[in-house]
């Protein structure tokens, strides 16, 4: 079985007192979304990675079940405790609660799946990951919830047909798989860099950008990638009832993860049905903005909700503006 780890981050900073909107949700826009009254309420998100600290301050409510396939805590199942960092990070950028404390994640009401895959070290198994995909596919909740987006923040260098398979079962399904792009990159668009699951023609494979929305030179680059965000000096939750600030493509994918949860919130209340798989990444694209990069690079462009509303107001202020 190919082992896999987590796409490699950077720890940048730990503190223990934080009071903010985090630049990378203000970078996609999230709030845009949030005045329109949706903020991923009843969405359920499954996050595969190392666990989270469920009683954090800032995730204490929004944890919705979880489930470790690793041998950590002697294999005992209902033990998903975070003991790298790394998935309680993600978690928050998710969906941190808007509680008045710590962090907001692009999704403030909706809820983790925590599925636990990853080792302390950061280490796992592609069967595992498989396991924990079927899982969330499987998975009902107190109240008769089902999984609308897989987040994985973690790859490898292997092809493997049975994990390949458990995400076209999921995307059939009717779940959004979104995956980190990977942090091999060379800062040239014309090499091509593959990470497993991102590679995969079925997920979103998310790229990174810096605070001034430059390509992460990190970002792998490959004619898989979908579209780019917030990856660089994000702040988030972390185990210990603390926050963080970490870098990776790690970070940019859960950015996506939440806005997908935004927009699936949205538009199913608005149409009174179900979207489809390819309806909601449809409506993802149409939320991106090219920054003038290659496609391998930046795929569609920089994720930015509500971008085309913002345009049309500049427009009108342009076209009415007084002489």
């Amino acid at each position: 079985m190919p082992n896999v780890q987590l796409v490699p981050f950077q720890v940048e900073g730990i503190t223990e007192n934080t009071l903010e909107v985090p630049r990378g949700i203000r970078m996609i826009r999230a709030r845009s979304i949030w005045r329109e009254g949706f903020k991923g309420e009843n969405i359920v998100v499954a996050v595969i990675d190392t666990g989270c600290q469920s009683d954090h301050p800032d995730l204490i409510d929004q944890i919705i079940g979880g489930y470790n396939f690793t041998d950590d805590y002697y294999g005992n199942p209902v033990k998903f405790a975070d003991n790298n960092g790394h998935g309680t990070h993600v978690c928050g950028t998710i969906a941190s609660a808007e509680n008045g404390f710590g962090v907001v994640g692009a999704a403030p009401k909706a809820k983790l799946l925590v599925l636990k895959v990853l080792n302390g070290s950061g280490e796992g198994t592609t069967e595992n990951i498989a396991s924990a995909i079927n899982y969330a596919v499987n998975w009902t909740g107190p109240n008769g919830e089902k999984v609308r987006v897989i987040s994985m923040s973690l790859g490898g260098p292997d092809n493997d047909p049975a994990l390949h398979s458990s995400i076209i079962n999921a995307v059939q399904s009717n779940i959004m798989v979104v995956c980190a792009a990977g942090n091999e990159g060379d800062g040239k668009s014309e090499t091509n860099e593959y990470s497993y699951p991102a590679a995969y023609p079925e997920v979103v494979a998310v790229g990174s950008v810096d605070r001034r929305e430059r390509i992460s030179r990190f970002s792998n680059s490959n004619g898989e990638v979908d579209l780019v965000a917030p990856g660089e000096k994000v702040v988030s939750t972390f185990p210990g009832n603390q926050f963080a600030v970490l870098s990776g493509t790690s970070m940019a994918a859960p950015h996506v993860s939440g806005a997908v949860a935004l927009l699936i919130n949205k538009f199913e209340t608005i149409l009174g049905r179900k979207l489809t798989e390819l309806e909601e990444f449809n409506e993802l694209i149409n939320n991106t903005v090219s920054l003038g990069k290659p496609k391998t690079q930046e795929g569609h462009g920089m994720l930015k909700l509500n971008h085309q509303k913002l345009e049309n107001i500049k427009k009108v202020l342009r076209e009415f503006r007084l002489p």
